[in-house]
């Protein structure tokens, strides 16, 4: 069984920074790929980030130089950290797991999610 609870979603400014959380219960071990999605009202979710087991990191263009994804293996849990927030990285953010050390950029190449967790972010 395998669980993952995200938190630290929330509303704030364009310039603004959040952290967002996700616990991720069961499912560990080296041969993994957690990445963060975000999902606006009637558009597909769309991969922003991604870390693989042996700390690989990948992020989409318009992303890069402001997110970070970090995972706290003791605490088994994932992060996205996102600096410099834009109007346009509102929506719900998912994390998710795929069994592999293959990350991917497609959403239905991982078969685990959390419930997600709203961002908002204002001009």
């Amino acid at each position: 069984q395998v669980d993952l609870v995200e938190s630290g979603g929330g509303s704030v400014q364009a310039g603004g920074s959040l952290r967002l959380s996700c616990v991720l219960y069961g499912g560990s071990g080296d041969g993994r790929c957690l990445g963060w999605f975000r999902q606006v009202p009637g558009k597909e979710r769309d991969w922003v980030a991604a870390i693989d087991g042996d700390g690989l990191t990948h992020y989409t263009d318009s992303v890069k130089g402001r997110f970070t994804i970090s995972t706290d293996n003791a605490k088994n849990t994932l992060y996205l950290q996102m600096n410099s927030l834009k109007p346009e990285d509102t929506g719900r953010y998912y994390c998710t797991l795929r069994v592999t050390n293959d990350c991917s950029i497609r959403a239905a190449m991982y078969p685990y999610w959390g419930q997600g967790t709203q961002v908002t972010v204002s001009s």
